[in-house]
Formats: C-alpha cells, structure tokens, sequence
C-alpha cells in the first residue's frame, strides 16, 4: 500500500514543499504525527488556529451550528452571519462587512470598493492603487498584482493592471506616486508577514493616512495576518492610531473554517449595492458561529497576555547566540538568524517545535492562548538551534 505522501505527490498539485510529518491529532498547541512524536506548534496553521487544535468552546459552537444547518447560501438570513458583522463593526466602530472565504478575497473586495468608490466620487480614470514593496496580499491574479514582489508576478503574466508599489517608510515616495497617477486606493500591512515580519513605522503609517484623507483615497488596511489579536491589540492599526476606510481580515478570525472579511468604514459603507459583488460561501453559518465564539474571546485580558508573552519572545530571543534581530509585533515574531533560517526550522522540527519561515527568517505564530510552560519549553529548543552555527564557528 502506498505511503500519505505517496499518495500526495500523485493526486495532490504539487504546489506545497511540506514538511515531512503527518499530523493525525493535536490538542492546543500539541500536535501529535503517525508515531505519536509530540510537537509544540509554533505556526498555528499560518495564524489560523488562534485558540489552538480542537478547542472546546470553538468546536461546541461549529458542532451547534451543524446540527442546525450548515448552509443556504445569501438569499437568506441566518443569526451567526449577521452576529458576526455587528461584532466587528461594534468593536472597530465600523459600519458593514463582506463576508467571502480568505484574506485574498477579503483584499479583491477592498480593491473593487476603492475603484467604485473612486469612480463614482472622482471619475472613472482614478483606478490606481498603491501597495507597499515587499507585501503580501493574495494569490488571485488581483491579488497578486497587488503584491509587492516581482517573483510572486513571473508566470502569471499578464496580471490586472492599476497597480503600483512604493518603498515602505519612504512617505516622499508614496506623495511621488499620488501626484503621478489617478489614485483611487491605498493597501498596506501594518506588519508585512510573509514579507519578512517587518512593522512599518509609526509616522509613516499616521503621513500616509494623512494624506489618504487629504486627496480622498480609499485606505485600506491588511489585517489579514495581524488581525484577531494576533498583534497584540484586535487589530494591528490600532497601535497607529488612524481610522481605514476598509479593513481586511481572515485567517484567525475562522479559527480554522476558512472565512474572510471586508470590513467597511462610514467613508465606503454604501458603495457595495445590491449585485455589485458577492460569494457563495461568504458568510457561512458555521464558520460564522465559530468565528463569533473566536472574536468574543478575544477580550481586554487575552490581549494583555499576547503582549506579555509577546514582551518574553522578544527578550527571549534578542539576547539569545546565534541571533542578529527579532522583528514584529505580538506573536507575531520574525527571527534574523546566523544560520539559514531552513535550517534551525529543520532542527526545530527534530526536536519537537513546528515553527515557519519568511523571507530569511524564522517566523512564530503560536496560539493566542498558547500556555506559558510550552512557550518556554519551545523557546529553549528554538534558542539551542540558533546558537548551534555560534558553536560551528568556534
């Protein structure tokens, strides 16, 4: 009989290089492979886990909502759906959501409300939206265009058009690019994760949203990765302290059913009418209900301690052998290190840490309620493969 990953390289597209390990069960931030080796997980599913595998109260709600109805599509109403969008508009103090089903989705709904909004207000020719160098917004072919990265553009030719990118924190630039082309939107990541983790500076992000509402360009925030207490705060922009016309989010906000959101501040809250966008999926109840049970345990408590554990990662690590710098913000850590970051997520691996890479850095994204004795367990590991390439050196 064939193995797993036989199997995957013959009927699964070969688009993913994973890891050598099968998962067949986990619990929190545990996860156990096919010969019940034990693993603290350091990634959360790419951030999507936010209260670890199989958590009690997230699965009560998913499995309650199951035995009710897991589908019917937007002709109708349904509780979690609408629950969910009142959440997030009264914790943000935004007006609307979209729901679809990922960030990419959430990021082409911004798109199409910044160049509706722009046609209707200012003319049919401002179509153009800047994004930052080095982002990371999608891998539709919008999405892509949007993002900042010529290797992510190279087969997929030719992609939408109306996208320009500007250096992050050169606030000089982007004022080049506005004057220069008809703008009808801004998208950034307060923290460009799979960019290498990298926070943007406090000034630049509080000029550009200056000058965003001075020419009346839509400003739209990424909050894809950072968002859903993942930084610390519910969403990361609010530690700039601007207002976005859209904010986008997913990844934790499902906790692991797949579920995007455009959500839509007062400036674009009525673009969207009725046929204007939609999705068949988007809005689902099930993942709604857990996505409710998810957000309404991210409280002023929760968040406290990300920030605690997060203030313990950084000092943690940027002492530690072996370690040039600890970028990010929450737990949401990129780690600059002497030896190929592969290489200590390798040796990681071996000892029982799933961690991820951006860019060259090790990248952790652990659970928000990740217990303090696994982290520290974890960290010792983590710090052990750094200092390795200090020890080769001798």
């Amino acid at each position: 009989m064939s193995t797993l990953m036989e199997r995957d390289s013959a009927y699964v597209a070969n688009t993913y290089r994973r890891f050598p390990v099968e998962v067949v069960s986990g619990k929190g931030s545990l996860l156990w492979d096919t010969d019940g080796k034990r693993y603290i997980d350091l990634g959360s599913g790419i951030g999507v886990t936010a209260f670890g595998i199989a958590d009690d109260a997230w699965q009560a709600a998913v499995t309650a909502q199951l035995g009710r109805v897991q589908h019917t599509s937007n002709l109708y109403y349904t509780e979690p759906c609408v629950a969910l969008a009142e959440r997030l508009c009264e914790r943000t103090g935004m007006k609307r959501v979209f729901f679809g089903n990922s960030g990419a989705e959430a990021n082409e709904c911004a798109i199409k409300v910044a160049r509706k909004y722009a046609a209707e207000h200012k003319g049919a020719e401002y179509s153009t939206v800047i994004t930052l160098e080095n982002s990371f917004h999608g891998r539709t072919l919008t999405t892509l265009a949007a993002t900042g990265q010529d290797h992510f553009h190279e087969l997929f030719q030719p992609l939408t058009p109306g996208f320009v990118h500007a250096p992050a924190n050169d606030f000089a630039a982007m004022e080049a690019l506005v004057a220069e082309h008809k703008v009808a939107g801004i998208l950034m990541e307060c923290v460009q994760g799979e960019g290498g983790v990298n926070s943007l500076e406090l000034k630049y992000v509080r000029q550009v949203a200056e000058l965003a509402a001075r020419e009346d360009i839509v400003l739209m925030i990424d909050e894809v990765q950072t968002g859903n207490g993942r930084s610390g705060k519910l969403y990361a922009y609010e530690y700039y302290g601007i207002r976005p016309d859209v904010v986008t989010t997913a990844k934790g906000l499902g906790g692991g059913l797949p579920l995007g959101a455009a959500i839509l501040g007062e400036k674009v809250a009525d673009v969207l009418g009725f046929g204007d966008h939609g999705s068949t999926f988007g809005g689902n109840p099930v993942c709604c209900a857990g996505a409710v049970n998810v957000l309404d345990r991210i409280d002023d408590e929760l968040l406290a301690d990300v920030r605690r554990k997060s203030l313990y990662l950084f000092n943690e690590l940027i002492k530690a052998k072996g370690v040039k710098s600890v970028s990010g913000m929450g737990l949401m850590i990129g780690i600059e290190t002497k030896r190929p970051a592969a290489e200590v997520v390798a040796e990681c691996r071996e000892n029982g840490v799933l961690c991820l890479t951006a860019k060259h850095k090790v990248r952790l994204l652990p659970a928000l309620n990740i217990p303090m004795e696994l982290l520290e367990e974890a960290i010792a590991v983590i710090k052990a493969a750094c200092a390795k390439e200090d020890r080769l050196c001798l």
